[in-house]
């Protein structure tokens, strides 16, 4: 690796000057200027020397071939020591330890790493040939960007086993933000590779700080075109930040309610209860109210019951009594507020007001414990002979045509 790293880094500095030069490598050193990359070719054309020792019936021009064979075969060899002995001792180890991040780090690097001294080994052989001028300067360019390739690849996997392994303890700790995970890696992804196609673009020669500063004039144009693309992105900013909500909770924004199912960039998916999904613009769920209805501590319930107006004061008192009794002996009833009353007088009842708070908001569990609850009170009532009342109206006729009509049917 310390032969290999040096020789890609060094090569695409050299390659003109190697194009350039005689096959004497002592003709090499005298011409080139003592720098790091001209140590780099020295060393190379050292090693072809030395090999070339072993063999010195070999013509100069075969044996850089042969050589280039060699540094290959080196390569493949030291990419299976790597993967088949060193990084299966350190998932060994890592499974060995307490935390899970070296469990997820290691495999997500074993691809890259081996990968990397491929390419090293690949270019380095290259190297050791005499190319022409031209495909000095391909293989330069392609050396460049195959290991700045296979850096940000590494990068890109191993910022995400990191992400993963703090999204797991964000579950385990239920913080909010295990929420959003998804969202945060899907935004430094993009920002990774863009970074990355930026620094490869730089290392090809390509104008960027050029290209950044003409991005300054040209943003206002892009900005009004792609403004609700932006209006987007910064309205799932703020549900980053707000936390208003999180993924399975169930919310209601605007006229929309149903169940989150995802958070992106651009837009929020939510599940109806008609099992239809509708895609809310993020700049829309950042201007509307949002309504969250799982982190509600109690579920409300608020009733009226109307009975028929022969029922007596006393037997209204005991069916009111008898209610608060059941209001507070189920476990599903929250104890804090309990409130039954006689409230109004209606067009055809005597109205009960009852207030009271289910202990799970949850729909499902709550609409069980109010059929309950409710059972008990349609027993309470029939227990004192009591019914409810139904809208009735009476009708008098008066005067002559009421009258003539009452004659006719008697």
């Amino acid at each position: 690796m310390r032969v290999f790293l040096p020789a890609l880094l060094g090569f695409a500095a050299t390659a003109p000057l190697r194009a350039a030069e005689t096959s004497s490598v002592a003709s090499v050193t005298a011409e080139s200027p003592p720098s790091s990359s001209s140590e780099v070719t020295d060393l190379l054309e050292r090693f072809v020397n030395w090999l070339h020792g072993f063999f010195p019936g070999i013509d100069q021009g075969l044996f850089q071939w042969i050589a280039c064979g060699v540094l290959l075969v080196a390569a493949v060899l030291l990419r299976h020591f790597i993967t088949n002995i060193i990084f299966h001792y350190l998932k060994k180890l890592a499974s060995k330890t307490e935390t899970t991040l070296d469990d997820k780090l290691f495999p997500a690097l074993e691809g890259p790493t081996a990968t990397f001294v491929m390419v090293l080994g690949i270019f380095a052989a290259l190297t050791v040939l005499k190319l022409s001028p031209q495909l000095d300067l391909w293989v330069s360019g392609g050396a460049k960007i195959a290991a700045l390739a296979v850096i940000l690849w590494g990068l890109i996997r191993a910022g995400a086993a990191l992400l993963s392994h703090l999204e797991e303890i964000a579950h385990e700790r239920h913080m909010t933000v295990a929420t959003f995970m998804p969202l945060i890696k899907k935004t430094l992804f993009v920002f990774a590779v863009i970074f990355g196609a930026l620094v490869i673009a730089q290392s090809q020669g390509l104008p960027v700080q050029s290209f950044l500063a003409g991005l300054g004039i040209g943003g206002l144009a892009f900005a009004l075109a792609a403004q609700d693309t932006i209006a987007n992105m910064f309205g799932s900013l703020v549900v980053v930040l707000d936390q208003p909500f999180k993924v399975g909770d169930t919310v209601k924004i605007g006229a929309n309610e149903g169940k989150v199912e995802d958070i992106g960039l651009r837009s929020t998916k939510i599940r109806t209860g008609a099992r239809t999904q509708i895609v809310i613009p993020n700049k829309t769920v950042a201007s509307e109210a949002i309504t969250n209805f799982t982190r509600m501590p109690q579920r409300r319930v608020d009733q009226t019951l109307g009975l028929t107006y022969d029922t007596t004061p006393d037997q209204l008192e005991a069916v009111m009594q008898d209610i608060r009794g059941i209001l507070r002996a189920d476990e599903g009833v929250h104890k804090d507020t309990i409130v039954v009353a006689f409230s109004n007088y209606g067009a055809s009842s005597l109205d009960l007001q009852l207030v009271w708070f289910a202990t799970d908001p949850d729909w499902a569990r709550h609409m069980a414990v109010r059929e309950r609850i409710n059972l008990k009170i349609l027993r309470a009532v029939a227990a004192h002979g009591l019914s409810f009342a139904f809208p009735t109206q009476t009708m008098l006729f008066d005067g002559p045509v009421a009258k003539q009509w009452a004659g006719r049917k008697t």
